[in-house]
């Protein structure tokens, strides 16, 4: 079981971070392109470099992997057993466009899986946070934290959760078939980075379908949020979602409040 002590050091991290973001996110700064075309700040530099001075002298032995690291050997990393899985900005974009709707997320995975998660919404004032057997929280400023969990799906109007920057043909084929079969017309909430887990996290949605391409650090925090507010998040051959694999490449997936509605049969094929 993950320390309530090392939980907390994650948060106050994240928080920390997020109070460097917010003092440049109204400032200019030119926007980079990285190699797969999307945006780089100088905020996800400088998130980057807090992030892993931290928890360096947090657990100076344990490896880290950001998506901003470079260096780091296949071979040496897929030995690791316990590692830090860092997106010290996830939704550049809505940095960007200076919507809110960006987070810092960091999880701890051991053995492919999340067991430690935080995201934190500097904008929003607003952290996530979980560790197994923990229960999953959300807290916002300096409130007392709530305790949140998933809701149960009857049938009836859903309420999907899909990316604002991210639009995809294949998941509004998965929103026709849910209308098809429940008989009702979806509410559809848009939402930026991490934030659309949480919302199923939290009950307020019932279903994210991620049918497109995303990284194992945009899910690795949420997904321990997710689970441990008592939801799922599954492949679309319903596997687990695993991390720590050759290609860092997620698998479409769907992020789900109640698993034992059949949500994977709403899935359009990934391969075609």
């Amino acid at each position: 079981m993950i320390e309530f002590e090392i939980l907390n050091e994650v948060k106050r991290i994240a928080i920390e971070v997020g109070h460097r973001i917010m003092n440049l996110y109204d400032s200019s700064y030119v926007v980079e392109e990285k190699s797969d075309g999307s945006p780089l700040t100088i905020a996800d530099r400088i998130a980057h470099n807090f992030i892993c001075d931290q928890l360096r002298t947090l657990t100076p032995n344990m490896p880290l992997l950001s998506e901003e690291s470079v260096g780091i050997d296949i071979e040496e990393r897929l030995i690791w057993k316990r590692f830090w899985l860092v997106d010290p900005l996830d939704g550049t974009k809505e940095f960007i466009s200076r919507n809110g709707e960006f987070t810092v997320n960091i999880a701890m995975i051991e053995e492919g899986h999340p067991i430690l998660g935080v995201v934190h919404a500097p904008a929003k004032k607003l952290t996530y946070f979980a560790a197994s057997e923990q229960g999953a929280w959300r807290q916002l400023e300096d409130c007392v934290p709530e305790k949140i969990m998933t809701k149960q799906y009857h049938g009836g109007a859903a309420r999907m959760v899909s990316s604002r920057s991210h639009a995809s043909k294949m998941v509004e084929r998965f929103r026709r078939a849910l209308e098809t079969r429940s008989r009702q017309p979806v509410q559809q909430l848009a939402m930026g980075s991490s934030l659309k887990f949480c919302l199923v996290a939290e009950g307020r949605a019932d279903v994210y379908p991620r049918l497109g391409a995303t990284s194992e650090w945009d899910t690795g925090a949420a997904h321990c949020v997710v689970e441990e507010a008592g939801g799922s998040i599954l492949r679309c051959d319903s596997k687990r979602l695993t991390y720590n694999k050759c290609d860092l490449r997620n698998p479409w997936f769907v992020a789900m409040g109640d698993s034992t509605y059949s949500w994977l049969e709403l899935c359009p094929n990934e391969h075609g």
